[in-house]
């Protein structure tokens, strides 16, 4: 292959091509029409040889050469990308586009904070939050894609990990349940119906994985997909939810909630920042992180302050 009749361009849209597997989303994804994009397509087949996406039933389907060239073509995108980043990151001037994935209660708790934050130094700078979606999401292609992830677990492949803030739990009920005063008790916690959160990704809710662990079965009556669900469903009726205590504090007034403490202590949750290892030195991802990490030291302090 001669390098100088080759349009590089073409590599976008064969990125986009097998990201996609499909003509008319890959066009949308890199703003070509979707004749150009299947020109395209057939130039990249005539120089690989291969027809890379081929039709099964309804479907296109990467062939064994399209799925073998996915890992190399992201890595050689981004070290051309790589080429023209700045040596250094102008926030007040910037109009760059960060994508964030975390969870609702993280989305609730830091990004008020932040976006303050955010306006005064970088009011052209745009942050776009993408739901949690699980672990099973972070993967080489999925860091290409992210500047920064807000979740509790281990460290992922691909990512690095800094503590952002703790946390516990508490039981959330709304303001004047009849057993409020008495769920601190183990019967009566036992008794209680309980809104229960599991979050994509996970089997169940985190909290009855640690409880069956010692041998307690609370009454599970609904379950939501978000903490934030939870604590309107518990403002709204006698259900109870068990959730961390920050949440509840942040909507306390909003929702008419009250935090009880429960009978079983869970200990120490722990809210890390991961961000994806070919942004270590990257000036915009820096700047960010930092910002994301004093607004998680501000969490901290303000806890520490009500203790």
């Amino acid at each position: 292959m001669n390098l100088k009749t080759l349009d590089l361009n073409l590599l976008t849209a064969l990125d986009a091509l097998l990201r996609e597997a499909n003509v008319g989303r890959a066009a949308m994804r890199i703003g070509l029409s979707q004749p150009a994009t299947s020109h395209a397509l057939q130039r990249l087949r005539d120089i690989f040889g291969d027809p890379l996406l081929v039709r099964t039933g309804v479907r296109m389907e990467l062939t064994p050469r399209a799925q073998s060239l996915r890992a190399p073509l992201a890595q050689a995108l981004d070290q051309v990308r790589g080429l023209f980043v700045p040596d250094d990151f102008d926030a007040a001037r910037s109009e760059r586009q960060f994508r964030v994935m975390m969870p609702d209660l993280a989305v609730e708790l830091l990004m008020p904070p932040l976006m303050a934050k955010v306006t005064r130094l970088a009011p052209n700078v745009r942050i776009d939050v993408v739901p949690w979606r699980g672990p099973a999401i972070f993967h080489a292609e999925f860091a290409r894609t992210i500047d920064l992830v807000i979740s509790i677990g281990n460290a992922f492949r691909g990512f690095h990990r800094q503590l952002l803030y703790t946390d516990s739990d508490a039981l959330a009920v709304r303001r004047g349940h009849p057993a409020a005063a008495k769920l601190k008790r183990r019967e009566t916690f036992l008794a209680a119906r309980h809104v229960g959160v599991i979050i994509r990704g996970n089997a169940e809710d985190l909290i009855d994985t640690w409880l069956r662990g010692k041998g307690i079965e609370r009454h599970i009556s609904l379950v939501v997909p978000g903490y934030l669900e939870a604590l309107h469903v518990a403002a709204r009726t006698d259900l109870v939810a068990f959730v961390p205590r920050r949440l509840i504090a942040a909507l306390s007034k909003q929702l008419g909630l009250v935090a009880v403490t429960p009978p079983f202590d869970p200990g120490i949750d722990e809210q890390f920042m991961f961000h994806p290892t070919r942004a270590q030195m990257d000036p915009g991802s820096i700047w960010l992180r930092r910002l994301m990490l004093e607004t998680g030291r501000e969490l901290e302090q303000a806890r520490r302050q009500l203790s």
